[in-house]
């Protein structure tokens, strides 16, 4: 099979693109995909680096999520069958054109949706859906700033922010990704590499601050941010796609009486596996009824990784970054 593997650790120009892999055998557990599509996520930057939570030995294929058809199936899985769509998450294994996952990682596809939108559902959708509902108990009417809102996780936060009856101001480095922000239903959006972060929300809510922040950027952006919460508001730690990770002065939190909240879907999934899955089961119903459309602008074909990562690290993506087989 055509595969993706890391060999040592490094960027992505370390990868190996690798025609003639062998094919994964399955467990009885396991079921085998014939993958048509695979999601980037910023973890994967990290793994290949040796910088991530989990660290397989190498060599390994990296890719944490993606969609196909289920191939065949171990003899313990019953839910399952050949013949199905299906998308998968994991750790590692996804960029490659099969993959044996754990029957409980595997989930039918969504309905209405290509293979090359439901490669990147799983990560983008599950992490905002915990966040928003979980960690920050959104409430109608409040007020959500979504910085990197142009991303694969941030595009999911604008459609959810404004599902759960959010005002959300949609924050990001250009014109052409706030456009998209304003697609996805944003009520405002602020450039903040021409203005002000700090002034912008200032002037947005009258001083209020915002009720909830998501940050899957950290770097420059989050202090100011968090200088902008409203009393009682939650900020939300999704990631650290800037690169540097924040030294945040803790006084903001005594001051603004606010809660800086860690979002670990995949933690949150292994903990509370059936809130995990009521959480799918209400998301497939959304994508069911039409009202999530996940954004897929830039799609890249499996031997031309190296152009899909540089696509992420540089923060050109708008919304999820897929690989397809």
């Amino acid at each position: 099979m055509k595969a993706v593997v890391c060999k040592e650790h490094g960027l992505p120009d370390k990868l190996v693109f690798e025609p003639q892999w062998p094919d994964p055998e399955i467990g009885d557990n396991e079921v085998l995909i014939d993958v048509k599509a695979a999601g980037l996520n910023f973890p994967d930057v990290l793994i290949i680096q040796n910088k991530y939570q989990t660290k397989p030995d190498l060599p390994f294929i990296p890719g944490g999520e993606c969609s196909g058809v289920v191939a065949a199936v171990g003899k313990n899985v019953t839910r399952l069958q050949p013949g199905e769509k299906v998308i998968s998450m994991g750790a590692h294994g996804a960029f490659c054109s099969r993959i044996a996952a754990d029957q409980n990682t595997v989930f039918p596809m969504p309905e209405g949706l290509s293979f090359e939108q439901a490669a990147g559902v799983a990560i983008t959708y599950f992490t905002s859906y915990h966040a928003l509902r979980q960690r920050a108990n959104i409430q109608p009417g409040e007020t959500l700033l979504v910085l990197g809102a142009a991303g694969g996780v941030g595009t999911t936060a604008v459609e959810l922010g404004k599902l759960f009856g959010a005002r959300v101001i949609a924050a990001a480095s250009t014109d052409e990704k706030l456009e998209l922000c304003k697609q996805l239903g944003a009520d405002e959006v602020i450039n903040y590499s021409k203005v002000s972060l700090k002034d912008a929300l200032k002037e947005l809510t009258g001083g209020k601050g915002v009720d909830v922040v998501y940050d899957p950027v950290g770097g420059d952006y989050s202090e100011p941010a968090l200088r902008s919460m409203a009393w009682k508001g939650r900020f939300l730690v999704i990631g650290f796609a800037s690169g540097p990770i924040p030294s945040i002065p803790l006084n903001l939190t005594l001051l603004k009486g606010c809660a800086i909240v860690g979002v670990f879907w995949g933690r949150f999934m292994a903990e509370e596996p059936e809130v995990n899955l009521q959480n799918i089961h209400e998301l497939w119903s959304l994508f069911a009824q039409g009202k999530l459309n996940p954004v897929v602008t830039d799609l890249f074909p499996l031997e031309k990784y190296e152009e899909a990562y540089a696509c992420m690290m540089e923060r050109r993506a708008r919304g999820k970054v897929i690989l397809t087989m």
